[in-house]
């Protein structure tokens, strides 16, 4: 489409979270700790990764990548909102809201994909222990957490092409209080159809082939797990998936309520919005934390020193 006498847009106004005028000074009080709470939590698991040799393993390899992506994701959108809360300027220029759209997507996608990979991780060690060692080398899990990254990138190109190919010429107000393509892409000054149809379809099909992998592999888990004949083996099998299984629900639920509702609710959207961007990306520390003896004695050991610690 040919606009013409189009005055390019160069900046947006972010308008921050809807129907919350009045309240930024106690959202802010509210939603710092949280922020602070996912940066330390994720630099103590994947200092512990690093700096133990018992969790120099596939297993911990992924959850230290899992950390570097929720810092990641939460500090696209976090920093920026907890400024304008403050009082300062809600304006954010043209090239960073492409780049917030891209990381946002970008790292997304990656928990998806990172969350497949560590489901392929335990149905290998629970369903094929004897060929663990094989099935998972350590050139394998590179490629593996290195195709996190390509199929991110990959997939957040296309969103971020599809949104910012189109002209905007005003007005240049997002509705939100970051760049997401629900927000951007009814300033556009161009029919938007077909970026909203190949969009949510994109972000629809990704979620969707991860969970069904992810179904599929928990329930060869499952199935595995029933079959072994000890109570006590049962146990720890299922303790080595209940975390993953747990971060899982805290990342899908999140997706699907936002981008898979025939029929979206503002508000909901918001909230999920708000949840998934500094409530998530501070659950895993704990889920991980809580649930595994492995990586507390790790983190023990660095807060106490090198000597021994209880395992109790």
């Amino acid at each position: 489409m040919e606009i013409k006498n189009c005055s390019v847009v160069t900046e947006f106004i972010l308008l921050g979270i809807p129907h919350t005028e009045g309240l930024e000074t106690m959202l802010f009080v509210l939603f710092l700790p949280f922020y602070a709470c996912t940066l330390v939590g994720n630099v103590s698991i994947l200092v512990a990764v690093i700096s133990s040799t018992r969790l120099h393993t596939p297993m911990y390899f992924f959850l230290g990548n899992l950390s570097i992506f929720d810092m990641g994701f939460s500090s696209v959108t976090c920093p920026k909102m907890l400024l304008y809360l403050m009082g300062l300027s809600r304006l954010i220029s043209y090239q960073d809201c492409v780049s917030q759209l891209f990381f946002f997507h970008f790292l997304g996608s990656i928990e998806c994909f990172l969350y497949t990979v560590m489901a392929y991780d335990r149905f290998a060690a629970i369903c094929h222990p004897l060929h663990y060692s094989v099935i998972m080398n350590s050139r394998i899990c590179v490629a593996l957490a290195g195709g996190t990254w390509l199929l991110g990138c990959l997939h957040s190109s296309i969103l971020t092409s599809l949104t910012f190919t189109l002209p905007y010429c005003g007005p240049n107000k997002v509705d939100y209080f970051f760049c997401d393509i629900p927000a951007v892409l009814p300033l556009a000054s161009a029919d938007t159809s077909l970026a909203k149809r190949v969009s949510f379809t994109n972000v629809g099909l990704v979620s969707l082939i991860c969970f069904l992998l992810i179904l599929v592999s928990y329930t060869r888990i499952t199935i595995s797990i029933l079959s072994i004949h000890s109570t006590e083996g049962r146990q720890r099998a299922f303790s080595t998936c209940s975390a993953h299984l747990i971060a899982i629900l805290c990342a899908y639920g999140p997706i699907i309520t936002v981008y898979l509702q025939p029929t979206p609710n503002p508000k909901l959207g918001t909230v999920v919005q708000i949840l998934m961007n500094l409530v998530g990306p501070m659950l895993n520390p704990l889920i991980y934390t809580l649930r595994n003896k492995e990586v507390k004695i790790a983190l023990k050991k660095i807060v106490y020193g090198k000597g021994p610690v209880s395992e109790g």
